[in-house]
């Protein structure tokens, strides 16, 4: 059985800023499981067994980018609705937004991701994750 595909998954999703209106964000390779090519927010996947979801949160960042979370807001959760290989997927998101040192962001999973960029709202470079502009008009007033 796969999380996401035969049961709903659980996902942390952490939105990655400098604490100085900007927010970091990855250009997904063409070797990534899906959205290929497209840019989404850094910090994000399963939760582990066990794991808490800030600890998740921690995990995902230092595993993308490198970099410690110095501080964790929790700014409410999704239901992630889509296809991926034309199937059905289904997974409940705890979304995040997480403070990062930028002097400790580097690119950790080459196969995955080919570029990070430092960018304000408004100006992510496109296309982007098909769930990311749900993502921004959820937090818009929270970011």
């Amino acid at each position: 059985m796969k999380a996401g595909f035969d049961y709903p998954g659980i996902s942390v999703v952490a939105m990655c800023h400098d604490g100085k209106g900007n927010y970091l964000l990855e250009h997904r390779s063409e070797l990534c499981r899906d959205e290929r090519g497209r840019w989404s927010n850094v910090g994000g996947g399963g939760l582990e067994a066990h794991e808490s979801l800030v600890d998740a949160v921690r995990r995902e960042i230092q595993e993308e980018c490198g970099a410690i979370a110095k501080e964790i807001e929790p700014l409410g959760y999704r239901e992630v609705f889509r296809e991926v290989d034309e199937k059905p997927y289904h997974w409940i998101a705890f979304d995040f937004k997480a403070l990062i040192d930028p002097s400790e962001v580097s690119i950790c999973e080459p196969d995955k991701c080919t570029e990070h960029r430092w960018c304000k709202i408004g100006e992510f470079p496109e296309p982007l994750h098909s769930q990311f502009p749900y993502f921004l008009e959820k937090y818009k007033d929270k970011l």
